[in-house]
């Protein structure tokens, strides 16, 4: 997401011919994008984005169990306050 709005604003910067950027070469200003396209390639290959959905549908399956076990007074003792 960052390369992206790196990207973004590098493309801005050399459409409005700001700064030192409006004297550089399209292809560095349209790095960034080739960047999070490798990003996005090498995450969906490894399986690095499909972990990091699993991980946060684990931790927020704790957290509504924990919630219920709270309000329906089972918590652990370290859990109530």
């Amino acid at each position: 997401m960052y390369l992206l709005l790196i990207g973004l604003a590098l493309v801005a910067m050399k459409f409005l011919q700001f700064g030192p950027v409006a004297t550089w070469s399209w292809f560095l200003v349209l790095a960034p994008f080739a960047l999070a396209m490798a990003w996005w390639a090498w995450s969906d290959a490894s399986g690095y984005s499909a972990r990091k959905v699993m991980e946060e549908a684990e931790r927020r399956k704790k957290q509504r169990i924990e919630e219920s076990r709270a309000n329906i007074g089972t918590a652990s003792r370290k859990n109530r306050t």
